[in-house]
């Protein structure tokens, strides 16, 4: 190896690569952890997911509740849970994207890396 020039140190490589998976491991982590809310109907449903996309909540105010018309109420419970998923995507991206593009995020990284 030539100091200062041609190759990369394969230790510092497998070095970052190594810090890179634990922040990855770390923010997926904090993902699971945070939750973020969707609504429809003006507020009348709430919906409450993780950052990862799993439903923990869903508040549906009384006056959204008609007998005669549950194809609506089912409807804002779509809109809202679909609302608090694209909250978790945009947090996804926040949290995950730095780090995918540290990894060579789009195929173009360190061969033989599925990132």
């Amino acid at each position: 190896m030539i100091p200062g020039g041609g190759q990369p140190n394969m230790q510092q490589l497998l070095q970052q690569a190594q810090k890179m998976q634990e922040d990855l491991a770390k923010a997926q982590e904090e993902l699971a952890r945070t939750e973020v809310d969707g609504q429809a109907g003006g507020g009348l449903v709430k919906a409450t997911v993780t950052g990862s996309g799993e439903l923990r909540g869903l508040k549906i105010d009384p006056k959204a509740v008609d007998p005669e018309d549950t194809e609506t109420l089912a409807d804002l419970v779509v809109a809202a849970v679909q609302a608090a998923n694209e909250n978790a995507q945009n947090l996804q991206q926040q949290k995950l994207g730095p780090l995918a593009q540290g990894l060579g995020g789009g195929g173009s990284g360190i061969p033989g890396l599925p990132f």
